[in-house]
């Protein structure tokens, strides 16, 4: 007996060796942490319990048959974070370069489908050199079970995925597919096609960095929601995003406790919005000073700056959070805010999320650069996502609210549950000279006329009043009153019930 246990032992050390003391020390020389530190770091203290340890495999061609290290690249399993379960697979670059085979693949698979059956997120730390060549169609075939598997959690389990090495060819569309996708700086790259092919077909000179980078995910493609400094900075902030979400489409998310007064009042907010309604003013002190302790978690900060999206709790319980930034291009929708927005509120609808907007919008960009890149489909996107939403839905108007983008931002007509304006808000078609220059057009030669026609409407629809006249706005609420009145309205919608008409689904304008 005791012989076999001291095998147990010895087959448990060499699997948690992977690719052995040099390949570690390589991949420490590189400021990366090995795929069973990354897993440590990320999971409550001994909550670890591992899958397939000594799976090893099948191949036989290449002389790959003499080669067979216990986990094939991949270390799975489940654990806790915060005591609530998560089930995670980290690739481990030091065994054969993290490639994907046919059993490496069937290890994924397999926490997939537990976290789907049991109901709890699945994190996945990417670090792999691409397909394992040696398995040709097999290694393909795993990628396409993985794949199978992210589309059918999609909607019912959070998927995270952590970019902490390369990611490279068909790989990159798991992690495409799943909810939020994370990268390291100067360590992690993403692309279809690597720098050499890239020179090969189009004679283009382009470093792995420049390719596919944290830098060019989260500021220019939108592949990523976010990168960080290095892998303990990265796993720190995913366990706080975990914290906010839900494990399921069967659960809420957690309620966490709180010690800030539901009824705080917040003077400076009366004097949050300028006097000239061209002066920028940063939303971002807004949501900070709604927020319960002023702790928000946001998501795509890097790219689309003229909309703000992320993670905020109020009286404990998470809410999504979108609003517009007036410090960027005014505020204004174009392609890349529409799809970001509408992105972040059909994943805080999966998981029934709450969503509280923000508005302070003059309308969409104008231009052929967003007419020729097809704004009315992307602005529609966000038009589309939140119609569609049944989450309780709360809209508080600040300043601008004009033409289309009034009704796109979470408005009355896309049925918002609560929609309040602050005494500064304008909610029209469009601004007064624009609206005076149209109306008026007779009038364009005299200055003063026209000076006159637009404090006229200005007093007339420059205020949220008429909107409040036909019902579109419940309330026109005091600024500093506003985290007291949104407390209220999302309590008053927990029990809140929505059905749509039956359809096998929708067809999104993609």
């Amino acid at each position: 007996m005791k012989d076999i246990l001291r095998e147990l032992d010895d087959r448990r050390d060499a699997a948690r060796l992977g690719g052995g003391e040099k390949r570690i020390a390589a991949q420490h020389d590189k400021g990366k942490l090995t795929a069973r530190e990354r897993i440590e770091l990320l999971l409550d203290e001994d909550s670890f319990e591992e899958f397939d340890m000594f799976v090893a495999h099948r191949c036989t061609d290449f002389g790959m048959e003499k080669n067979r290290p216990s986990g094939d690249g991949v270390v799975t399993g489940w654990g806790t974070i915060n005591g609530r379960m998560v089930y995670v697979f980290s690739q481990d670059f030091t065994v054969l370069g993290g490639s994907v085979s046919a059993t490496h693949a069937q290890k994924i698979v397999k926490i997939m489908d537990m976290a789907m059956q049991n109901g709890a997120p699945v994190i996945g730390i990417n670090d792999s050199g691409g397909a394992r060549i040696q398995e040709g169609v097999d290694s393909l075939a795993g990628y396409g079970d993985v794949f199978d598997r992210n589309i059918r959690a999609s909607g019912v389990v959070p998927q995270i995925s952590l970019i902490m090495g390369p990611c490279a060819g068909g790989a990159v569309y798991s992690p495409a597919m799943t909810d939020f996708i994370f990268m390291v700086k100067d360590s992690s790259y993403m692309f279809v096609t690597g720098p050499d092919v890239v020179k090969t077909v189009t004679n283009e000179q382009v470093t792995a960095e420049e390719l596919g980078g944290a830098t060019t995910h989260t500021r220019k493609s939108s592949v990523a929601d976010g990168a960080f400094e290095n892998d303990v900075e990265a796993l720190a902030e995913i366990r706080r995003l975990v914290d906010f979400l839900p494990l399921s489409n069967r659960e809420k998310a957690p309620v966490r406790p709180f010690f800030d007064d539901v009824d705080r009042v917040e003077e400076s907010l009366d004097t949050l919005i300028p006097a000239n309604p061209n002066q920028p003013y940063d939303m971002k002190e807004l949501i900070l000073k709604v927020a319960d302790e002023g702790d928000f978690y946001e998501i795509q900060e890097e790219f689309a700056k003229n909309i703000i999206t992320g993670f905020i709790r109020l009286e404990g319980q998470t809410v999504g959070v979108v609003a517009n930034q007036p410090m960027v291009l005014a505020g204004c929708l174009d392609i890349d805010s529409s799809r970001k927005a509408a992105r972040f509120v059909r994943f805080c609808d999966c998981f029934e999320i709450p969503i509280l907007t923000f508005v302070d919008v003059p309308g969409f960009l104008p231009g052929t650069g967003q007419e020729y890149g097809g704004v009315i489909k992307h602005g529609a996107k966000l038009l589309f996502a939140y119609g569609q939403a049944t989450v309780p839905k709360v809209t508080v108007i600040t300043r601008k609210a004009y033409g289309g983008a009034y009704v796109v931002m979470a408005s009355k007509h896309l049925r918002a549950d609560f929609n309040y304006a602050w005494p500064t808000s304008e909610i029209a078609v469009m601004g007064a000279k624009g609206a005076t220059e149209i109306i008026h057009r007779a009038d364009l030669g005299d200055a003063e006329k026209i000076a006159a026609h637009t404090a006229e409407y200005e007093n007339r629809f420059a205020n949220p009043f008429v909107a409040a006249e036909r019902g579109f706005i419940d309330e026109v609420i005091q600024p500093r009153s506003t985290r007291r009145r949104i407390c209220r309205a999302f309590a008053a919608l927990r029990s809140k019930r929505a059905d749509a008409p039956w359809k096998k689904h929708d067809n999104l304008p993609l």
